[in-house]
């Protein structure tokens, strides 16, 4: 953490702005957001319901670690959801800068670049998962740290092209700006986390009214949302770095996809 004693970077990295102007882009992009992110939510869910269950896949109910089969399957049914959440921003990364920039969302477009990026982007997706996770688990602020460290991962792969060499590539572009990225990304995640309560206290009540699979359409439709609000902040957050550090400006960063 050798950036932590370091004075204030030069050029404020801008977390009101960041998190004004991702809120903007998912209030005006709300349909298409939703649209992009919810086809591959909805298959990571089907996917994880068929491994643990769809009522523990939904949050309904607690898994249960009867065998070595069950943690198995709990355990796959995670990497699918890293994996299909990693194809999701992939995509949203791209309509942020569309977005940003006043032109208009082309869907279709945007799935070339994330296939080709997915292989190395959901492999580090997991990595990065299990060391942000052990961060966490030894203490909250050393895993937010290294949440912001590796936080422009996923736009990295996808814009740039670097494949594996995704993590240092932002760990590099983050240097100087960790703590600013992981105030902004605290932000994002409560945000997130208000979205996933509200849908948690809809689900027993869809699930009973309309029965679990109504829940779990509902559930990934709602999840988009949070995830997709995520993914802008990380998408713009990865904009401001490039112009600060390397003074390239979104327009050019999108114009790898034209």
């Amino acid at each position: 953490m050798s950036d932590i004693t370091m004075g204030q970077p030069k050029v404020a990295l801008g977390v009101g702005s960041l998190i004004g102007d991702s809120f903007s882009i998912l209030f005006s992009k709300f349909i298409q957001v939703v649209a992009v992110a919810f086809v591959p939510s909805l298959i990571g869910y089907l996917l994880s319901g068929a491994l643990i269950g769809f009522d523990v896949a939904i949050g309904v109910e607690e898994p249960q670690f009867t065998s070595a089969g069950s943690g198995f399957a709990f355990a796959l049914s995670a990497i699918v959801n890293m994996v299909v959440y990693s194809f999701a921003t992939a995509l949203l990364v791209q309509l942020a800068y569309d977005a940003k920039l006043g032109r208009p969302v082309q869907i279709g477009r945007y799935f070339a670049p994330a296939l080709s990026a997915l292989v190395p982007l959901g492999i580090l997706s997991i990595v990065v998962s299990i060391i942000v996770g052990l961060g966490f688990a030894l203490f909250i602020v050393p895993g937010l740290w290294l949440y912001a460290v590796f936080s422009v991962m996923a736009p990295a792969v996808v814009i740039e092209r670097v494949g594996f060499g995704g993590m240092g590539r932002s760990a590099t572009l983050t240097k100087e700006y960790r703590w600013p990225i992981a105030g902004a990304l605290l932000l994002g995640i409560l945000c997130v986390v208000v979205i996933n309560l509200v849908a948690g206290l809809l689900m027993g009540v869809i699930v009973a009214v309309g029965g679990t699979f109504l829940g779990l359409i509902i559930f990934a439709a709602v999840s988009t949302v949070g995830a997709g609000f995520v993914s802008i902040v990380i998408a713009l957050i990865y904009a401001r770095l490039r112009e600060i550090k390397e003074g390239v400006s979104v327009d050019q960063i999108a114009s790898v996809f034209d």
